[in-house]
């Protein structure tokens, strides 16, 4: 008997990218990945954890 599971996280990722790329985009009708936007910290996201040293 073969066994068709992957025993780790190796194994898993080197058979997934075994697959052609026509049938990873297809399997779950997501979009490719696009470069995220770069993430900027603002006064309002600042505020949130001004007074952080004052709980820790």
């Amino acid at each position: 008997m073969t066994n068709i599971e992957a025993d780790t996280l190796d194994d898993l990722i080197e058979d997934c990218t075994a697959l052609p790329r026509e049938l990873r985009g297809a399997a779950t009708g997501l979009p490719e990945p696009r470069a995220a936007a770069p993430w900027q910290v603002d006064d309002a996201h600042y505020a949130q954890v001004a007074d952080l040293d004052a709980y820790v």
